[in-house]
């Protein structure tokens, strides 16, 4: 295991040195109206997406930028490492695979032959996205694979994805929270507006192969949280093996273990990990704004209502 992390950490230190001599202009691309960032993502990977072949016992992690997807990542890894009992040769054997096809686990990442060589995994495969719904591999929706979709609310978003914009090489940086409040309100930031992509996903949240949870529900009760995921992906797991899961993927175990995970870059991912921030952050008329923003979009829908906007964004 701690070999695989090394590989991955190693790349993303020379991914951020990189980008910090590239200029601004070079640092994002537009696909399809999204900006995405050229360091980590391909024009041509893109042009191929769907050639990308989901398989039915894929587990799909979908969320935005700064909903959590890396701390849940972890904890889907864990789950599933723990149900099918493997010892530790058979993770590192895992790890080794994945290391010598170079394959990153997520559809926008790396170069358009992955595809290929993501094919030749042996085992079941956990993909992470950013991706908007209607730019994702049209396999994956064929396939029935199970989506499990991550949301958190948008004025905790906005905040962790302000200091998120502003501290990684890869990424164009603001002079202010209100440059930035105002790009984030009109999607002019990388990975585009936040609530396009809700008001997409929304159309979604009645698949039976899609189930919704959210950034706040597993920060208030992880144990829970676990559970629900792992009854959705069918794993069989005991009281203890979960609580031993929610311990080992904890926000703050991953943070303290940051650096052996994804080196320089883990200082830049996780940051507080809390409930809240927003309201260090906004003014009156900026919260008012995302008020009507929210209204607008996505008050009516079930989407929106399992977000609890009233409770996590009302000061």
């Amino acid at each position: 295991m701690y070999k695989s992390r090394k590989t991955v950490a190693k790349y993303l230190d020379k991914t951020l040195a990189d980008s910090e001599k590239a200029a601004l202009e070079d640092l994002l691309f537009s696909y399809k109206g999204i900006l995405y960032p050229a360091a980590l993502c391909n024009l041509e990977t893109f042009r191929v997406l769907d050639s990308f072949e989901a398989r039915s016992d894929d587990m799909i992690l979908a969320g935005y930028a700064k909903n959590g997807t890396n701390w849940l990542h972890q904890v889907l890894n864990d789950l599933e490492i723990t149900a099918a009992k493997y010892t530790k040769e058979e993770i590192n054997e895992r790890m080794n695979i994945t290391n010598e096809l170079f394959v990153f686990l997520c559809p926008e990442f790396g170069d358009p032959e992955k595809f290929k060589r993501m094919k030749e995994l042996p085992f079941r495969r956990i993909i992470v996205t950013h991706l908007f719904p209607q730019v994702l591999p049209k396999s994956i929706f064929k396939s029935k694979a199970k989506i499990l979709l991550l949301v958190r609310n948008p004025k905790d978003t906005a905040v962790s994805y302000f200091h998120f914009h502003n501290n990684m090489p890869t990424l164009p940086s603001f002079s202010s929270w209100d440059e930035y409040f105002a790009a984030f309100m009109h999607g002019k930031i990388c990975r585009g507006s936040y609530f396009d992509y809700l008001v997409e996903w929304n159309k979604h949240v009645d698949d039976e192969n899609v189930m919704v949870i959210t950034y706040e529900e597993l920060k208030e009760n992880q144990i829970i949280g676990l559970k629900k995921i792992a009854d959705f992906f069918g794993f069989s797991l005991n009281e203890e093996e979960i609580q031993t899961v929610a311990e080992k993927s904890s926000f703050e175990a991953m943070k303290e273990n940051s650096f052996k995970t994804h080196g320089t870059f883990g200082k830049i991912l996780f940051r507080k990990g809390i409930v809240g921030d927003w309201k260090d952050h906004f003014y009156e008329a900026q919260s008012k704004e995302m008020d009507r923003k929210f209204e607008e979009c996505l008050e009516e829908t079930k989407l929106g209502e399992k977000m609890k906007y009233r409770v996590y964004c009302k000061a």
